[in-house]
């Protein structure tokens, strides 16, 4: 077979008996990948690529025999083709946010739920969220020490997480603090066993019995907050998503079911609360280590408090740190597709139905051809530029690229501002702080370490 070019539009679809032509099989042992992969899967893919390319072949735990994608041509072709050859990564997070979860569907389905989905995290209902963003970033930094060294990431794990509570549910209440005290002891369970093979059988303590138990007490919950909406007479002036989705229909008008709205809000709440946090953790570890792009961040700030309208927006710098920061410090480092076609062509190999293709987020966005001197910080990189979305891929990409990336982008954009407003960050000499692997998500490894003294 002619090897399919780089520059191809899309994968293409082959006849059934074509030749399957796969990428170099990794040569560690099977154990030594599967140890490798659930310890520290960075360490994995970077020794797989210094012997075998950008793409190779891996058996690994949950997944079994993956192609690991690190070429952004490849990716770029992959994200490309349609949901009628390729579906989502199989397994996937539907296997913890449940059967109606946008993860777990595929075809129409996932384009009726995506476009039901997208009104309340885009556009003017993002000026609605910023106010409840600010208050809790604020709550939360009045608590910390001064003069102190402090690890971020727990901090601003109860930002996001208050924030995108009260975002998604509209007010407080009884269910609300329920979930406030154990949702992030739910996620962080969810998101150890999302990676693990799941076993035949169930025993009494099992991670798994523990994690559905605690699905079925939110599923509970939020069926008691469903039924409140639904009575409410002032359901059609909230702007809470809970109530935006009891309140939606989709085309044929048929509304969204209880368990639909379940399994979605959960998604938004899992989704949105800990990869935003550990990008903010990131952050702080970035700027506190580069003391010019410190100092940068503060003039801008400072000359956000009497903007001119006339201007363009002042925030440039702060947003190219978050795309720097998500660059070099990719929270998701694996996005992927499972093969649903007889043979499909992709790049220079040919893979057949049921092959499971990984997108290597952290590979593609550290490739030298597409970022000049990949290894450095450096956020001018995209002052006034926006990121390729093929080759900047944070929120993953083609028609599966995440939903609330742009209220994501928001929510990252206030916490820093208030933050910045708020606190003199303490420029460190320390070095780099490490990767700690939370199961799906990545976060600092000593916690986003800081010390902070008042403006």
């Amino acid at each position: 077979m002619d090897a399919v070019t780089t520059d191809a539009p899309s994968a293409s679809v082959l006849a059934p008996d074509a030749s399957i032509v796969l990428p170099p099989r990794a040569d560690f042992t099977r154990a030594v990948q599967g140890a490798l992969f659930l310890l520290d899967r960075r360490r994995l893919f970077a020794a797989a690529r210094r012997r075998h390319g950008t793409t190779f072949t891996l058996d690994l735990p949950t997944f079994g025999s993956v192609a690991l994608i690190g070429d952004p041509d490849v990716a770029k072709q992959l994200f490309l083709t349609g949901s009628d050859v390729v579906h989502n990564v199989r397994p996937n997070l539907g296997r913890v946010l449940g059967r109606e979860s946008m993860f777990s569907q595929e075809g129409e389905a996932h384009r009726r739920q995506r476009k039901l989905l997208t009104p309340p995290l885009h556009g003017r209902r993002m000026r609605d969220y910023e106010q409840i963003i600010e208050t809790e970033a604020a709550r939360e930094l009045a608590t910390w020490p001064h003069g102190r060294r402090l690890q971020t990431t727990p901090a601003m794990m109860r930002i996001t997480l208050n924030a995108i509570l009260r975002a998604v549910f509209g007010a407080d209440g009884e269910e609300l603090e329920i979930l406030r005290a154990d949702m992030p002891a739910w996620i962080e369970q969810g998101s150890r066993i999302a990676p693990i093979p799941k076993p035949p059988f169930r025993f009494p303590g099992s991670p798994w019995v523990r994690f559905a138990r605690n699905r079925r007490t939110f599923d509970e919950l939020i069926g008691r907050l469903i039924a409140t909406a639904r009575a409410d007479p002032n359901l059609a002036q909230r702007v809470d998503i809970l109530a935006m989705m009891v309140r939606a229909t989709y085309d044929d008008g048929a509304p969204m079911t209880d368990s639909e709205i379940s399994d979605q809000l959960l998604t938004l709440v899992a989704a949105g609360h800990e990869t935003t946090a550990n990008t903010l953790a990131w952050a702080v570890e970035r700027i506190t280590r580069h003391p010019d792009v410190l100092a940068r961040l503060y003039d801008e700030v400072d000359g956000e408090a009497d903007p001119d309208p006339d201007e363009q927006p002042r925030n440039v710098l702060r947003q190219a740190v978050i795309h720097e920061v998500q660059r070099t410090r990719p929270v998701i480092d694996l996005c992927g597709r499972t093969v649903m076609a007889d043979r499909m062509a992709l790049g220079d190999w040919v893979f057949p139905k049921g092959t499971v293709l990984l997108v290597s987020i952290a590979q593609i966005q550290a490739d030298e051809a597409l970022f000049a001197h990949a290894g450095v910080f450096d956020p001018d990189r995209f002052l006034g530029s926006r990121p390729n979305p093929m080759s900047w891929l944070p929120y993953g990409g083609g028609t599966r690229r995440c939903i609330g990336a742009a209220f994501a982008n928001m929510e990252l954009d206030v916490v820093l501002r208030t933050l910045l407003r708020t606190y003199d960050l303490q420029v460190t000499g320390a070095s780099d702080e490490g990767w700690h692997s939370r199961g799906i998500a990545f976060s600092p490894a000593k916690g986003g370490r800081v010390v902070v003294r008042p403006r």
